[in-house]
């Protein structure tokens, strides 16, 4: 006898990179040396004083117990800090901040907090895919809304305006924009909280990549007004190089807060007290740290550009965050068919940008995540995959 899945489970498709990832493990253990270019997990390590820390603490005897559903209060009183020197901006640490595991499992917990079955939730194309499956698991119906690289991938509020937003619960943004690099309009944002307010919407903007090539770190609660219709996820996964760790808190006002909380203590225990204190020191290092790793990243992010001169891609070389974003030449007809071509002709694996809606299908995505040296033999790999290419044709 099978035991059917829920029914739940037929709107949702495996996440892209569990299946390809899969299959670039069985490619590389049949002999390959595929380069993985495609994922944004930070290949350099935490500040080495957040690992003493978190080390140190997990030698006391007296700390391995639950802890509070809320965190703790040095953790929270670490981000209200972060937020106030990062963003110029105040949270109570006691009511307008919860700390989460990691901000993915955020999406899902604000999700759940204020989705009823047939609401309506706004999500951005391109997008991180996890907005559109979190809601349509909660029953949700999505609608999307465009962000096209001739507005700069800005919201366009005038069309935002003509949509039915009589049932809309939930909006999604994501600037700094992940993944296109675009970071967001002020002037636009205003209008957006404005037309919230009016229709009655939450407004949710993650914001993992505010510290990332960037000069003046961005939070929705930079403009007036936002405490009442927003909210914001962010963790220490880009920022501090601590995706595996999986840390990141989300931020608004009390009672919105309180509400998530509702969903995240029928959920989990606590996160483990040396990792809270951890956090706490890393979110307290200081500008330093982020001027460092951003001068690695910039490295990173010309040797990339070159990568994608070479694919006769187009791009803007202004985008900001742990991504480059590419338009692909008018002369390749299939995207998902170059990425193929390059895992196993060139034995580079970069993303296909359809997997973040039907405008990012004539796009590819790189991430910053891999070292000079892997990003070098990248490029020379992909430098004879043309040759050979070129000869190909010529020889027909």
């Amino acid at each position: 006898m099978i035991i059917s899945k829920a029914e739940r489970l037929n709107s949702v498709k495996e996440y892209y990179f569990s299946s390809k990832l899969r299959q670039i493990k069985e490619l590389n253990d049949k002999g390959m040396d595929i380069l993985n270019m495609a994922i944004g997990s930070p290949d350099l390590a935490p500040h080495e004083t957040v690992v003493e820390t978190l080390t140190q603490g997990a030698i006391n005897k007296g700390i391995h117990g639950y802890q509070s559903y809320k965190g703790i209060d040095t953790l929270r009183e670490a981000i209200s800090s972060y937020y106030q020197s990062a963003y110029d901006v105040s949270f109570d640490p006691k009511q307008e901040i919860l700390p989460l595991m990691g901000s993915k499992e955020g999406i899902t917990h604000i999700t759940q907090a204020f989705i009823n079955p047939g609401d309506t939730v706004l999500i951005p194309d391109p997008g991180y895919p996890t907005y559109s499956s979190v809601s349509e698991l909660a029953g949700a119906k999505t609608e999307v809304y465009d962000l096209l690289e001739d507005n700069n991938y800005q919201l366009n509020i005038e069309s935002i305006e003509k949509m039915d937003l009589s049932k809309v619960k939930l909006m999604w943004i994501n600037f700094p924009h992940m993944p296109t690099g675009a970071e967001p309009d002020m002037e636009v944002i205003r209008a957006l909280i404005k037309l919230a307010k009016a229709h009655k919407f939450l407004i949710i903007n993650d914001n993992p990549y505010s510290r990332i090539l960037i000069d003046k770190p961005f939070s929705i609660f930079q403009v007036e007004g936002a405490e009442d219709v927003a909210l914001e996820l962010n963790s220490l996964s880009k920022s501090h190089n601590m995706a595996g760790w999986r840390l990141g808190w989300v931020c608004g006002k009390s009672s919105y807060i309180e509400t998530i909380l509702g969903i995240k203590s029928n959920a989990d225990s606590g996160m483990f007290y040396p990792l809270q204190m951890a956090a706490a020191k890393a979110l307290l290092l200081g500008e330093e740290w982020f001027r460092e790793l951003n001068e690695q990243y910039k490295k990173r992010q010309s040797l990339i550009f070159k990568l994608f001169d070479l694919l006769e891609c187009t791009y803007n070389p202004e985008q900001v965050g742990l991504f480059v974003w590419a338009r692909i030449p008018d002369h390749i007809a299939n995207v998902e068919e170059l990425v193929d071509d390059l895992i196993f002709n060139a034995e580079v694996f970069i993303t296909p940008g359809k997997i973040f809606g039907k405008n990012g299908e004539r796009y590819l995505r790189a991430s910053l995540c891999s070292n000079e040296q892997n990003i070098d033999l990248a490029l020379t790999r992909i430098k004879a995959f043309k040759i050979a290419q070129k000869e190909k044709e010529e020889a027909i």
